[in-house]
């Protein structure tokens, strides 16, 4: 008896001389693995490294793992000052490829370790999956005829049923608390007792739940594109069809009919909307098959038209695709896009467990038609549909107030179609200590780090040196591209559909 008493006491003595991280490492066996980084095999000029985090955060104690796949970006100066956590919003979108955005700039990749991570449910980590099935595309949401509409939600409740019964026990845990978590896991593995925060769209609500369940762990955190973090999933995309409907007739479709001489579309923005529902209308009643097996109709010209609202880097490829489906109604072959199911399935994970739904099968189409007949470009897709009929586990988040969070920045264009200013502005306010850097004349989403200078330099004043603005802040946006320019070069939106 002597003996172990002797050897408390011993132990509690050098625990009480170590540092408080190196105690809690030592007391907590989830901490006993290290993250071994080498070149990534998939991804040029990052390392790679993998860990295990528990399979549901409510019982650790049960022994059930899963992997979380994460990159770095290592620090260019030395040692580096701090970590730098990132996520491309989704929610569900694989976040290892991130950090290679940020490698031109110098003042943060010299000072921090830019980290990419794919969280669980997605990407290179442990998937979760709705055997392919995806509601979204399998019928036209503007036709609300009885038929098309009991369809529309049969299709809706099958992909709730899909997804939860091929993802399993898994799908249950796939929702903001448990990555949150997971995400306080790699920041101890990383050994920092802080980190920072770069999170575009959904990024901006993993930001923010982060901050509100581990506030002590906050150093600077940017919110880039933000969703009403302070709402709820179904608040957010309820206002998916008026930020797209403003960006759409705002900034693209005046564009297109400015150079008509490129596109044939028109050289009113009125001519260039009634050219896109004339096409739609033909490809919605002869969907247009494409020598690749693609076929294109109503649904999927939207959904590449939505896709670009999303950045100015992808107006001319968008504006050339519709022009091409305009002439391939007879002759011309388009390019268009796919995505993955481990993101879609992971998104609807994550919504719809977080979400307490409102609808049944009755308000759904209501809503739609509401939304549709004043947003007609994406108000009548219902993004969550899918949750109305979602066996939702006990799940009860913690609404962020911003209480005992230190100052955070958030980055928000005026017209940004997927998370529009006014809920950026509601986050805002109900968001105690965060600033607001508004970027004006801009619709973009997604905006640190793709060339506005201004808004770069109050980024990395704020992450890298520490400096938190005093008041709010606003920004000029950047120009709309000149698609007959010599060198124009375009480029898809760095985040992905949905967020």
């Amino acid at each position: 008896m002597r003996g172990r008493v002797a050897a408390a006491v011993c132990a509690a003595l050098i625990g009480a001389a170590l540092p408080a991280y190196a105690q809690a490492r030592a007391g907590d066996p989830r901490l006993d693995q290290t993250i071994t980084w080498a070149a990534c095999a998939d991804i040029e000029g990052l390392e790679c490294g993998t860990f295990q985090a528990p399979f549901d955060w409510r019982t650790p104690s049960d022994g059930r793992k899963i992997t979380i796949a994460v990159s770095r970006l290592k620090a260019r100066g030395g040692e580096a000052r701090g970590s730098v956590l990132t996520n491309p919003g989704g929610p569900g979108g694989p976040g290892r490829t991130l950090p290679l955005l940020y490698t031109g700039r110098t003042k943060l990749v010299e000072a921090m370790d830019v980290i990419g991570i794919d969280p669980r449910g997605t990407g290179a980590s442990t998937n979760t999956t709705c055997g392919g099935f995806d509601w979204l595309t399998l019928t036209d949401p503007r036709d609300r005829s009885r038929a098309n509409t009991e369809l529309l939600y049969d299709a809706a409740e099958l992909q709730a049923k899909a997804c939860q019964t091929r993802s399993g026990e898994f799908g249950k845990v796939v929702n903001t608390e448990q990555t949150v978590r997971d995400l306080d896991l790699l920041r101890r593995l990383l050994g920092r007792e802080k980190i920072n925060w770069i999170g575009y769209s959904g990024g901006t609500w993993m930001g923010a739940y982060y901050a509100t369940y581990f506030p002590d762990r906050v150093d600077k955190f940017v919110l880039d594109s933000n969703t009403d973090f302070t709402g709820t999933f179904q608040d957010v995309f309820d206002n998916f069809g008026y930020g797209f409907e403003r960006r759409f007739r705002v900034d693209f479709l005046p564009w297109v009919a400015r150079y008509d001489s490129l596109y044939h579309l028109g050289t009113t923005a009125e001519q260039v909307r009634q050219a896109y529902e004339t096409t739609r209308a033909k490809v919605a009643a002869d969907p247009l098959s494409l020598p690749n097996g693609f076929v294109v109709d109503g649904v999927q010209l939207d959904v590449m038209l939505i896709q670009a609202q999303y950045s100015k880097r992808a107006f001319p490829d968008a504006a050339a695709a519709l022009a091409s489906v305009n002439r391939a109604v007879t002759t011309g072959v388009p390019t268009l896009a796919t995505y993955p199911d481990a993101q879609n399935a992971t998104f609807y994970a994550i919504t719809c467990n977080d979400t307490e739904f409102r609808h049944n099968r009755a308000t759904l189409a209501l809503e739609a038609e509401r939304l549709g007949r004043r947003y007609p470009l994406a108000g009548y897709l219902q993004m969550l549909a899918p949750c109305a009929f979602w066996d939702r586990p006990a799940l009860r988040l913690e609404k962020p107030t911003g209480r005992g969070v230190p100052p955070i920045l958030m980055v928000q264009s005026e017209r940004d179609p997927a998370t529009p200013l006014e809920g950026a502005q509601r986050a805002h306010r109900d968001f105690a200590g965060s600033r607001l850097l508004t970027v004006t004349d801009e619709g973009d989403h997604g905006v640190y780090g793709f060339g506005n200078p201004c808004v770069d330099d109050v980024v990395e004043a704020f992450i890298v040196d520490g400096k938190v603005p005093p008041r709010d802040l606003t920004c000029p946006g950047m120009p709309l591209p000149d698609p007959t320019a010599p060198t124009a070069a375009t480029a898809g939106p760095l985040v992905a559909w949905p967020l």
